[in-house]
């Protein structure tokens, strides 16, 4: 599938290093087939130094030498950047794109007519190699097209296939879902510390449950309340818990979080 193939990362942030990180470390694309391009000269140079990858302030130039073409720029820059490059872009190529709210059309309107475009929403824990990614074919893209970069993400975690139309409601679960479980961490760490634990203890301890019960949910053929109820003995310690979470209604609290995430992915979209 990959062999062969050069592959552009336009933008050599977080995602697009995390991206360019799991290609090489998984041995999917050797690091001399890739190049990363960034405004950023001192990013750059970090890159070049840490990943061993060739580096370009260049975005036309590392999209014409390419197979596979990683759009890694923040949405508000991705007009600029797909003017930039739509000389050197044609029907050859694989676009992937991982700019929120940016839909496949919007992409495949400022480029030429027929191009390939694959859209995903990644998310942070990609950093950890524990990824959520969640990917969408443009209308022009081959089933391969969506193979390929399912195996791109699923270096770095695991990827799933949807509509586009649910890509807004996988913003607000998944792409902005860290932040959710990190607060919950927050709030674990301060109740350890408000009842006796060092701050130290009570996030070592916090940390190490979540990520245990995340395992567990994952490697169980039970249903989440299903595992819930096994941790929970009549009139004991997690069922006095567990009242005061339902009766502050953090289920509901949750889901409107998560509905308000997607809500607000929906406005950004619309203002493109």
């Amino acid at each position: 599938m990959f062999k062969g193939k050069k592959v552009a990362i336009i933008g050599g942030g977080k995602m697009g290093s995390i991206i360019a990180r799991g290609l090489t470390t998984h041995k999917i694309i050797p690091a001399n087939n890739i190049i990363i391009t960034d405004i950023d000269t001192d990013r750059l140079k970090f890159l070049s130094s840490s990943l061993k990858l060739k580096v370009s302030r260049d975005n036309e130039k590392a999209v014409k030498c390419a197979d596979i073409i990683i759009l890694a720029v923040k949405p508000q820059n991705m007009a600029a950047t797909l003017k930039e490059i739509s000389t050197a872009v044609n029907k050859s190529k694989v676009i992937i794109s991982i700019a929120a709210g940016i839909t496949t059309g919007f992409i495949e309107k400022s480029l030429k007519k027929g191009v390939r475009i694959v859209r995903v929403m990644p998310n942070t824990p990609a950093l950890a190699g524990e990824g959520a990614a969640a990917v969408t074919a443009g209308s022009n893209a081959k089933a391969s097209d969506v193979k390929l970069t399912c195996a791109i993400f699923n270096a770095v975690g695991i990827s799933v296939e949807v509509k586009e139309k649910l890509m807004d409601v996988v913003t607000g679960l998944s792409g902005s879902g860290p932040a959710y479980f990190f607060l919950i961490i927050e709030a674990l760490i301060e109740a350890g510390f408000k009842n006796g634990l060092s701050r130290a203890l009570a996030k070592k301890l916090a940390v190490q449950t979540m990520l245990g019960a995340a395992r567990l949910c994952l490697g169980s053929d039970k249903e989440p309340a299903q595992l819930r109820e096994m941790v929970t003995s009549p009139n004991g310690t997690t069922a006095a818990g567990l009242q005061v979470m339902e009766g502050k209604n953090v289920r509901d609290i949750i889901i409107a979080t998560v509905e308000a995430a997607t809500k607000r992915s929906k406005e950004l979209a619309k203002g493109r």
